[in-house]
């Protein structure tokens, strides 16, 4: 026997909580934001304690999936102290959880199994890293959920195979191309974009955080920037050199007093400037193809390859924490890793 009982929340919506009482076992409960949700659970618990798959653990049988995911994008992801999730990567992740709890979130985290989560995986039609992302966003919240509140002994995600991935991207600019787009840059009506296109060659730095940039964060006499927040969540110190040090020192003599950032827009001192359209723009002037801005960041890491930099040393640039995402430049230093190798044997065995 199952009763459904329905509230207002206090942010205005509806909620349902729905009771399930089977003779012999203890009564159990869950609440949804849809009726929908209610009758699937309703159905499917009772299906499940009929056939002995409903009592795993304890908490498992009392939290849905659309719990753990409202917990984890509420409590979780603005709150973490451990890694600081930009506002843009909170909304991402929310997007495609909320995606899962529309599919799987009437489940109770008891009956999630590898085989379901594939199943679900196999309706999309997104790329496979797409696919690959809502995987790896569904395991982590999994993760929250058994290693911080006990909801769950295991993590079912963890045992479903991620679809299969290409090779990364690695799309840089050669000699010619890179002396187009500069020229076009200098020749561009914003003034901003010749020095943010030298600076991301120069350090690698991602858009957002050379858009972010912060005067506080810039020390131009010893020549570094420092990232407070990364993508990995992690600080990162920034090297300056050369070309981009002496532009930033020149840019640094005309800093405006209304904003701490070193690239503001126009309109909204507050706001970091936009380049998109002047970026395309100056592609197009340089007649380059198949480019985007974070080919600047691949461009960075080609050059330090084929300089002789090591795998490790492109991994701290760019701050990668392991080498798995610099292995893709790997062959662009071979020449490199040709002369350590001879020179080893020549140290070793001379003449012989």
């Amino acid at each position: 026997m199952a009763t459904i009982k329905e509230r207002t929340a206090k942010d205005g919506t509806p909620r349902y909580t729905a009771e399930v009482r089977l003779k012999g076992y203890p009564a159990q409960t869950a609440t949804f934001k849809r009726k929908t949700d209610v009758k699937k659970w309703i159905q499917d618990t009772e299906s499940a304690i009929r056939e002995g798959r409903h009592f795993k653990t304890a908490e498992a049988k009392k939290h849905s999936v659309a719990e753990m995911i409202d917990r984890y994008c509420l409590e979780y992801l603005p709150n973490n102290k451990e890694k600081t999730y930009s506002q843009k990567e909170q909304k991402e992740r929310k997007s495609r959880l909320d995606w899962w709890a529309g599919n799987i979130g009437y489940c109770l985290l008891a009956d999630i199994t590898p085989p379901l989560i594939d199943q679900q995986l196999s309706k999309m039609t997104q790329s496979p890293a797409t696919v690959d992302k809502y995987l790896k966003n569904l395991s982590h919240a999994f993760t929250i959920a058994v290693n911080k509140w006990g909801w769950l002994t295991d993590n079912p995600a963890k045992k479903v195979a991620s679809p299969g991935l290409p090779d990364g991207r690695v799309r840089f600019l050669e000699e010619d191309e890179r002396a187009r787009l500069l020229a076009a840059c200098q020749d561009s009506s914003n003034k901003q974009l010749y020095l943010c296109v030298i600076l991301a060659l120069s350090t690698g730095m991602r858009q957002a955080e050379l858009m972010g940039l912060k005067w506080q964060d810039v020390n131009l006499k010893e020549g570094f920037i420092i990232l407070h927040k990364t993508k990995n969540g992690t600080r990162r110190r920034v090297p300056l050199a050369g070309h981009g040090l002496e532009l930033l020192l020149e840019h640094g003599k005309i800093r405006r007093i209304d904003t701490q950032l070193l690239f503001p827009s126009a309109k909204d001192p507050q706001k970091p400037i936009d380049l998109r359209r002047p970026f395309e723009n100056a592609l197009n002037a340089a007649e380059i193809e198949d480019f985007k801005w974070h080919d600047l960041r691949h461009c960075t890491a080609s050059y330090l390859a084929m300089n002789g930099a090591s795998l490790a040393e492109i991994a701290e640039v760019l701050g990668h924490k392991t080498l798995a995402m610099v292995k893709r430049y790997a062959h662009l230093s071979d020449g490199h890793v040709s002369n350590v190798v001879a020179s080893m044997n020549q140290k070793i065995f001379g003449g012989v």
